[in-house]
């Protein structure tokens, strides 16, 4: 088949060069934003005088019929023409005859993919953010029903102090709503179009880019043509904001798969959500967790390549920009994945909760609030922290807990115990007493929630906003 670039061109491309040129096998996903663009693009082309009003109505009529053709699955891409554009506007000419010749004029597929890629990624945003928002209430959820299930608080994955499992719950809550205002952040990088910035330097044609951007919906336009043609750092916030999301569900899966072990047993999988083993009969293994702390890797590695891909480019384009797409298009289809299987793995698994009482309850966790004891009785916290050390200390060689130890013990170590202590030791009463901003206690709990169903009820008006400017 004749190239539509053909004309300079003594030989026909060899048929490996034509397979390894080729990009339609994944940027045919990229179909709806590439004739939504052509039929604005005709459109404006039409309104400026640039081509004649019956060539842009037949244009707009064409796109649509191929349109339809692709959505009905009677339409064949060939790799012969590189390249969705080429795919379409190729079978456009085909129905239309000369008419369909003129859809080019003015537009270079620098930033016609440009454009694709920018209003592909606004569509993707919108449904990120949606399964984000549920995934956020998924775990306020949980929170709200746990809010006052005690469980060890760890850090070196050592135990450390009693908190809630809300207040745990409630900490990805917190970095999912980052993670929400980072995509926001996202959608402001995709909200500005390119086309009309030609292959480098524009165009003779008296175009009206505004005219496209407001038909399409866009923000803002690239104000230099060169920048709306070469740099892709848009897909790299992106993959930026996608690597963070990941890493934020990893570390949850990490936890998920430590407390679904035998050795925690915190919680336990919905049997729709776990899996067996071929060979050992007992197994049910958190294979969920595990694929997407696997899978954060590699969106990491989309990150990195696309980095390294653009990093040394002079400007404008150049071909390397082409392996923009299959790494952007599968951390899209991964986060999306494993947003939605993790909200109902979540509001569907059972918190052991008399297991993690248990836990709470056979520890050392309670240290820390017996030396705010001593504290409050007016020893300085350095001094306090070396008397409970002792009492520690002195537990463990007894085989017991600090609240199995006698008064006469404790004040082997420091006067100033007394029989009041036991209320400082109780995991509640240790939990309830750190009610500073931010903290487990119950009262902040609630108060937490609250900010969550704010944050919440916020988010989704910003979601509408970004589905009304698709």
């Amino acid at each position: 088949m004749a190239k539509l670039w053909g004309g300079r061109f003594s030989k026909n491309t060899n048929e490996l060069v034509d397979a390894f040129n080729a990009s339609i096998d994944f940027d045919k996903r990229l179909y709806h934003e590439d004739i939504r663009g052509s039929i604005a693009h005709a459109n404006m082309l039409a309104k400026c005088g640039i081509i004649p009003a019956e060539d842009g109505e037949k244009i707009v009529a064409g796109l649509k019929d191929i349109l339809a053709d692709i959505e009905a699955g009677k339409f064949h891409f060939d790799v012969a023409l590189e390249d969705i554009h080429m795919n379409v506007e190729a079978r456009l000419t085909e129905r239309i005859g000369s008419a369909g010749a003129r859809l080019h004029t003015a537009r270079s597929r620098n930033d016609q993919v440009a454009l694709d890629m920018h209003m592909y990624m606004k569509k993707e945003i919108v449904e990120i953010a949606e399964l984000l928002i549920n995934f956020e209430k998924a775990l306020l959820t949980v929170a709200k029903k746990h809010e006052k299930t005690l469980m060890p608080g760890y850090t070196h994955l050592q135990r450390a102090q009693p908190i809630t499992f809300a207040h745990h719950m409630l900490a990805y809550f917190n970095m999912l709503q980052r993670d929400f205002r980072r995509l926001l952040g996202v959608w402001e990088g995709a909200d500005m179009m390119p086309l009309g910035a030609g292959a480098i330097a524009g165009t003779t044609f008296p175009i009206d880019r505004f005219m496209v951007a407001e038909e399409l919906n866009f923000g803002t336009v690239y104000p230099n043509s060169m920048d709306a043609v070469s740099d892709r750092d848009y897909i790299i916030e992106f993959l930026s904001f996608a690597s963070m999301l990941m890493m934020h569900m990893s570390r949850l899966s990490e936890e998920i798969c430590l407390w679904s072990s035998t050795e925690f047993g915190f919680v336990e999988l919905d049997d729709a959500f776990a899996t067996g083993s071929s060979m050992m009969p007992q197994k049910k293994n958190p294979d969920i967790s595990e694929l997407v702390r696997g899978k954060t890797g590699r969106v990491y590695g989309h990150l990195q390549a696309m980095l390294v891909t653009a990093k040394g480019l002079p400007l404008t384009y150049n071909k390397d920009l082409q392996e923009d797409k299959e790494g952007f298009f599968d951390a899209i289809d991964t986060i999306k994945f494993s947003l939605a299987v993790y909200c109902d793995m979540i509001l569907t698994m059972t918190v052991n909760v008399d297991k993690m009482a248990q836990a709470v309850s056979r520890d050392f966790s309670n240290a820390t609030d017996l030396a705010d004891y001593l504290v409050r009785k007016g020893l300085p916290f350095r001094q306090a922290h070396e008397v409970v050390g002792k009492c520690v200390a002195h537990a463990i060689c007894e085989g017991k807990f600090l609240p199995e130890l006698s008064l006469e013990e404790y004040k082997q170590f420091s006067d100033l115990f007394e029989a009041d202590l036991l209320v400082a030791l109780d995991p509640e009463n240790c939990v309830e007493a750190r009610k500073s901003y931010g903290g487990p206690a119950f009262s902040e709990n609630e108060k937490q929630f609250a900010m969550g169903d704010n944050v919440l009820a916020h988010q989704e008006e910003q979601l509408l906003e970004l589905q009304q400017n698709l």
